[in-house]
């Protein structure tokens, strides 16, 4: 048997056997990653698709996906990835990406699509190359990472987008199959090492009660009430039959989660998103579905006030190799 220690599962893998997530494997009586460097997707997204809106606004990114998730989330998008190890996939190197994120004109790379954070070899010597050339690393990420690893990658990445799936550990114990706790101790890691934005798609009957939202937006305003929250429209996919989430649904949301956070963001509805100055109350950035309006800012601070704008900017970050300001 060997012992998986990289995310909370703490898999013990039997000879020639897989771990939950599906890639991470005992090969020869040692831990290994033998999908190392297998993509399966491998496209250009603006950032906002992230979603990021505080990350370099209309920035493009090279999204970059890979196989197996270590949770099983019934309403998942990208299941054919996530629950699988079927699909096609071609090798990319890391030493391979820079050149690729230039030819593309994009000014970073994404991990995200399946659950990025079980290739975790790959993603740390990726984000070291595409860091080396000048460009962005952002991961998009369930947070369910044990802390060591978690530093050591969070560290890499100029910004994190985390799916906060619910409030309740009883959801994630039986629809996910993980633990609350744990994210939430990514969450709070990558508060303190990165930019951080947080994401919750907001299921009828599952994770939309008002108290629910509130306990979300709450926990992470603990942090920074400056951190951005996006609450997303949830589709019927994969195993969950729910009915969709409703527009008023996402904006009472909305409402709520503006209790405790000034930067509250509504997705996967037709709605516009506006980043507003925090000096003058100014319009920043307008955004409706992936088109951005920057005409708001000049340079990097607001147009109207001069005071600095809430962004991220790949390249001056002013973050050094640990993460820290």
């Amino acid at each position: 048997m060997v012992a998986c220690t990289l995310c909370p599962h703490l898999c013990r893998i039997p000879p020639s056997e897989v771990g939950i997530c599906k890639v991470r494997a005992n090969v020869d009586g040692r831990a290994a990653l033998p999908h190392y460097a297998k993509v399966s997707g491998l496209n250009v997204d603006p950032i906002e698709k992230k979603p990021l809106y505080h990350v370099h606004p209309g920035a493009r990114l090279l999204s970059v996906g890979f196989l197996g998730c270590n949770f099983r989330c019934p309403f998942c998008q990208n299941y054919a990835i996530s629950q699988s190890t079927l699909a096609q996939t071609r090798t990319l190197h890391p030493h391979d990406l820079p050149g690729l994120v230039t030819q593309a004109g994009a000014q970073g790379v994404a991990y995200t699509y399946n659950e990025p954070t079980i290739h975790w070899e790959y993603v740390m010597e990726a984000a070291d190359r595409v860091h080396d050339a000048g460009l962005g690393n952002v991961l998009v990420t369930n947070g369910h990472l044990n802390p060591h690893p978690a530093r050591e990658l969070l560290t890499k990445m100029e910004g994190v987008n985390v799916d906060l799936k619910s409030f309740s550990p009883g959801f994630y114990e039986q629809e996910l199959g993980g633990s609350l706790d744990a994210v939430r101790q990514f969450i709070a890691l990558a508060a303190e090492r990165t930019h951080l934005e947080v994401t919750t798609l907001l299921i009828p009957g599952r994770n939309d009660s008002d108290e629910e939202v509130s306990a979300i937006a709450s926990f992470v305003a603990g942090f920074d009430s400056s951190i951005p929250l996006h609450l997303s429209a949830y589709h019927p996919t994969y195993r969950y039959e729910v009915e969709a989430t409703t527009m008023q649904t996402v904006h009472r949301a909305r409402d709520i989660a503006s209790q405790h956070l000034r930067y509250v963001y509504t997705g996967n509805i037709a709605d516009e998103g506006e980043t507003r100055c925090a000096g003058c109350d100014a319009t920043l950035v307008r955004r409706r579905g992936y088109s951005v309006d920057r005409a708001g800012l000049r340079g990097h601070t607001c147009a109207s006030c001069g005071a600095r704008a809430p962004f991220l900017w790949f390249g001056e970050s002013g973050r050094d190799r640990s993460g820290r300001a």
